[in-house]
């Protein structure tokens, strides 16, 4: 931080506490932010197509409105990280949150409450765009405005942020709101918590990325930089496809692995259900603790080891474990804690993929983006093969994934994205020079200025 003379400001204490611990002050606010957008949109997830089908839609229309929602979510993704590059986040995220709360709604008044599925289906995908553009948005502000030396723990804390309010607060607040306030109505808070999210970007985020107007041009550059990206930095395809790699067992098992140990190995549903919300737990735990672990034992070896093998092995155990030892729920949480610890150890990837292409970094980020929403087809799409060749088959694919993920990984070696004593290569230049030629920026004193290299 500097003053208007181009003197250092000093720090307060707060300031370089947030700093070291990977939160730019000036983005704190966008952290609360993302976690109540990501309550308000999780407010639904345990209850909405229980809710429609009593309403009398069939399982099939919920299901194919569930898809939709699916196939927009994917693209959005990576038009998140791409029109950031030319937009700048801060107007990515409050188009997303506009587009959630209109859309939100017309699906409400004039799908749900009227019991039109084709309104229904229309709305409800067209507000998917408004997740990814939000919290991918925010994800892109963040790499933006973290210096390189702590950015595996900046966006560990991005995926606390994000999971706390998608997969914790949300459901407490539903197990505590639905009955006294029914369905519908709680339904309706969702656009509280969005509401105020996007307040608190426009008004507390004080980060001036985004600020200037862009052209047409420069928004069709922007979305071409998030494909061509990968041809002159393969290594950012490359962790577009460990990222694919990262959930697809999370979302193959959502769609078997439960009918499998309720009907199939004895467990009750409630107790299978314990399990599968205590790992989600241990995911959230996870994702702030490897942003820090990564910083400190090398973000390529926590991914590789800490989330490709640890994630490997896990899967096998979900079919070999109770085929040892049955319907032990000891054993299986056991399991389950770490299969959730493993899946959080892929945190760093979102640190080292727009390192690769420090100069643009958004677009390194769509292909991340793209990356995590190809899983949500990916995963399922294993599932399907349940039917024909059995659990066992299935679960050794997810894991051999998982270790051609590992030999991927390793791919992404390459200076400049680990933080500093990890890294493969020493710069003996000083900071304050650039060398001809490089692409890597000069790095940042953390401490000296909390918004970046230069931003």
């Amino acid at each position: 931080m500097t003053t208007k003379d181009g003197l250092a400001q000093p720090q307060s204490r707060w300031t370089q506490a947030l700093t070291n611990q990977g939160i730019s002050r000036v983005l704190f606010w966008g952290f609360i932010a993302l976690m109540l957008f990501m309550v308000g949109d999780g407010i639904e997830l345990s209850f909405l197509s229980t809710y429609l089908e009593e309403r009398g839609f069939s399982g099939s229309q919920v299901a194919g409105l569930f898809s939709a929602y699916g196939i927009v979510v994917a693209v959005a993704a990576w038009l998140a990280g791409a029109l950031a590059e030319a937009w700048g986040p801060r107007r990515v995220m409050l188009i997303g949150a506009g587009l959630w709360i209109v859309l939100e709604v017309g699906f409400l008044t004039l799908g749900v409450m009227q019991e039109n599925y084709a309104v229904m289906i229309a709305t409800y995908a067209i507000r998917a765009i408004g997740y990814p553009f939000f919290a991918y948005g925010f994800l892109v502000w963040v790499t933006m405005e973290t210096p390189d030396a702590v950015m595996g723990k900046a966006v560990g804390w991005y995926w606390f942020f994000n999971a706390m309010g998608l997969g914790v607060i949300s459901g407490y607040f539903v197990a505590a709101a639905v009955d006294p306030l029914g369905e519908l109505v709680t339904l309706w808070s969702s656009l509280v918590f969005v509401t105020i999210a996007a307040l608190m970007v426009a008004v507390l985020v004080k980060s001036r990325a985004g600020a200037r107007k862009v052209t047409r041009a420069e928004t069709v550059e922007g979305l071409k930089r998030g494909i061509v990206i990968m041809k002159e930095r393969p290594k950012v395809g490359i962790g577009g496809a460990v990222r694919l790699i990262n959930t697809i067992s999370y979302y193959s098992f959502a769609v078997f692995l439960n009918v499998y140990m309720v009907k199939t190995i004895g467990f009750s549903q409630s107790q299978w259900s314990s399990i599968w919300g205590t790992m989600l737990a241990a995911n959230v735990a996870a994702n702030l603790i490897s942003g820090y672990a990564s910083d400190r034992f090398g973000r390529i070896n926590v991914i590789a080891w800490g989330g490709g093998a640890a994630t490997a092995i896990t899967v096998l155990g979900f079919y070999y474990l109770p085929q040892a030892v049955g319907a032990n729920y000891v054993v299986i949480m056991a399991l389950g804690i770490v299969y959730g610890l493993a899946l959080g150890m892929y945190v760093p990837l979102s640190a080292v993929v727009p390192l690769l292409a420090p100069q643009h970094k958004a677009a390194a980020v769509a292909v991340l983006n793209l990356g995590a929403g190809l899983s949500n087809f990916g995963g399922p799409a294993v599932a399907a093969l349940v039917g024909p060749l059995g659990v066992a088959p299935v679960v050794w694919i997810l894991a051999a994934l998982y270790v051609v993920g590992i030999f991927l990984t390793f791919l992404l070696r390459e200076a400049g994205v680990e933080a500093p004593g990890h890294s493969p290569q020493v710069d003996p230049v000083p900071p304050a020079a650039t060398r001809v030629g490089s692409e890597q920026p000069p790095q940042a004193d953390p401490l000296e200025n909390p918004n970046g290299a230069g931003r």
